[in-house]
C-alpha cells in the first residue's frame, strides 16, 4: 500500500507539471509539443497503472499430493533493476519500466539516453516531491563516449539483479552478453521492422489515416513505426495517390514549439544520413519518389516526409529499420505473398493491416510473426496492453497486467511435517 500511495502521488505531480515536462521533451528531443504533451499523459499513466497493480501481486496455494505438507507460492522483488532507455520517448520509456519495478518493490538505476537526460532528471525531482525515498530512483546521465562503459558496469555488477533495456537490437545483443556473466534477469524491447498491409477489401481512407499516424509520429522515430507498406495490387495506385496527397496536406515540418508543426527535426545528423542512404539506394534500384525525398530547408536535421513507390524487397529500406520519415510501398498480389514478405524479417515487434474480411482478419492476425498487431488501427500502444516483440525484437512484456511480473521472482515454499 505504501508503494501504491507514493506512485500515485508521483503520477499526480506529473499531471500537475505536464506542460513543463512536455516542453523539456520538445527542447531535448525535437518532437512537436502536441506529441510531447501526449507522451507525458502516456508516461504518467504507467505510474497510475502500477500504483494500482502494486496491491495485486498475488501468491498461490497449491494442493499438495501428501497429506502432511502444504505448498505455497510467494512473489518477491528481484532486487536492484538497471533501466536503460532511448531518446525517442525520454519520459514514457522510463515510467513504463520504473513504475513496474517500484510497484514490485525493486529499486532502480536509470541510465537515460545521452541525447535526452533532462526528462529523467525532471522525473527524479518529482519522485523526491512524491516522497519516494532517496536511493530508490537513481539517474546516471553520461556522455556518448562513456555510454558503453556505463552499460557494461550496469550489466556485470553482481549487485544488479535485473536489466531492462529499450533500444536497438545490436545494442541489446551486447547487453545480453554482458548480463550472461552473472545470469541476470533481462527484459529487452529492441528494434522493429513493422509491416503495414493494406488488402483490397480495406477501407482505403481509414488505411491512409492509420498510415499517417503509424509512419510519421515522432518523424518516424518510434520502435513501432511502420517501416514497410505492402499494398495489394487492386487498390495500390489509389492508395499511393491518396497517401501522397494526405502527406502534402496534413504534415508540416518545423520547430517543435510551433503550433502547426507535425514533423520536428530528427534526433541528429546521423539519423538524417541513414534516411538519405535508404532513399538513394532505393532510387538507384528503380524506386520512384512520389513526394519529399530530401533534407528540408529549415536545417540539417530536418527531412521532408517521403513516400516511395515501385519498391522491392531487395532495397535497404525494406531490409533495415529506417527510423525516419520514409514510407516505402511494395505492391503485392496475394495474401500469402504479403504474409511471406512481412514475416521474412528477423525481428517482430509490431505489425498492422487493414481488411474488412472477418476470416482474413483472423488468418492474418494469427500468422503475423510480431508481438503486437494493429487491425484497422495505426496506433496500438496503451498502458493496458502488453508491449513487446518476438524473434530479435526482444524478451518480456511491459505495461499491462503482465508488466509487473518482469520484476518479481516466484518462490515456492513447502511446509512439511504437518
Amino acid at each position: 500500500q505504501e508503494r501504491s500511495v507514493r506512485l500515485r502521488r508521483w503520477y499526480e505531480l506529473m499531471m500537475e507539471n505536464k506542460e513543463e515536462l512536455a516542453r523539456i521533451i520538445t527542447a531535448e528531443n525535437g518532437k512537436p509539443l502536441k506529441e510531447a504533451q501526449g507522451e507525458i499523459l502516456y508516461s504518467a499513466s504507467f505510474l497510475e497503472w502500477f500504483a494500482e497493480e502494486a496491491r495485486r501481486v498475488y501468491g498461490d496455494i497449491i494442493p499438495a499430493s501428501a497429506k502432511d505438507r502444504r505448498m505455497l507460492v510467494l512473489k518477491q522483488p528481484v532486487g536492484v533493476a538497471a533501466i536503460i532507455t532511448p531518446w525517442n520517448f525520454p519520459s514514457a520509456m522510463i515510467t513504463r519500466k520504473v513504475g513496474a519495478a517500484l510497484a514490485a518493490g525493486c529499486t532502480v538505476v536509470v541510465k537515460p539516453a545521452e541525447d535526452t537526460p533532462l526528462s529523467a532528471l525532471a522525473l527524479g525531482e518529482l519522485a523526491n516531491q512524491a516522497g519516494i525515498p532517496g536511493g530508490v530512483y537513481n539517474v546516471v546521465p553520461c556522455s556518448r563516449q562513456q555510454t558503453p562503459a556505463v552499460g557494461e558496469v550496469l550489466c556485470t555488477d553482481p549487485l544488479v539483479a535485473k536489466i531492462s533495456f529499450t533500444g536497438s537490437t545490436a545494442t541489446g545483443k551486447v547487453l545480453l552478453k554482458h548480463a550472461a556473466g552473472t545470469v541476470k534477469r533481462v527484459s529487452m524491447e529492441l528494434g522493429g521492422h513493422a509491416p503495414f498491409i493494406v488488402f483490397d477489401s480495406a477501407n482505403v481512407d481509414r488505411a491512409i489515416a492509420g498510415a499517417l499516424a503509424s509512419k510519421y509520429r515522432n518523424s518516424g522515430q518510434t520502435c513501432v513505426c511502420t517501416n514497410r507498406f505492402l499494398v495489394q495490387k487492386g487498390i495500390h495506385d489509389q492508395f499511393v495517390e491518396k497517401f501522397a496527397k494526405a502527406i502534402e496536406r496534413e504534415l508540416h515540418v518545423g520547430s517543435g514549439f510551433d503550433a502547426k508543426t507535425t514533423q520536428g527535426p530528427l534526433i541528429n545528423e546521423k539519423a538524417v544520413e541513414k534516411v538519405e542512404r535508404h532513399i538513394n539506394d532505393a532510387v538507384s534500384q528503380g524506386a520512384s519518389v512520389v513526394t519529399g525525398g530530401k533534407r528540408h530547408s529549415l536545417g540539417k536535421n530536418f527531412f521532408e516526409p517521403t513516400l516511395l513507390s515501385n519498391v522491392t524487397t531487395k532495397m535497404l529500406c525494406t531490409q533495415e529499420e529506417t527510423f525516419g520519415p520514409l514510407a516505402p510501398v511494395i505492391k503485392f498480389e496475394t495474401e500469402a505473398e504479403a504474409i511471406a514478405i512481412a514475416n521474412a524479417a528477423n525481428v517482430g515487434l509490431a505489425g498492422y493491416f487493414y481488411s474488412q474480411d472477418p476470416a482474413q482478419i483472423w488468418r492474418v492476425a494469427e500468422q503475423l510473426e510480431v508481438g503486437m498487431v494493429g487491425v484497422n488501427e495505426g496506433i496500438i500502444s496503451s498502458v493496458e496492453g502488453p508491449f513487446g516483440g518476438v524473434k530479435e525484437s526482444g524478451l518480456g512484456r511491459e505495461g499491462s497486467k503482465y508488466g509487473i511480473d518482469e520484476y518479481l521472482e516466484i518462490k515456492y515454499i513447502c511446509f512439511g511435517g504437518l
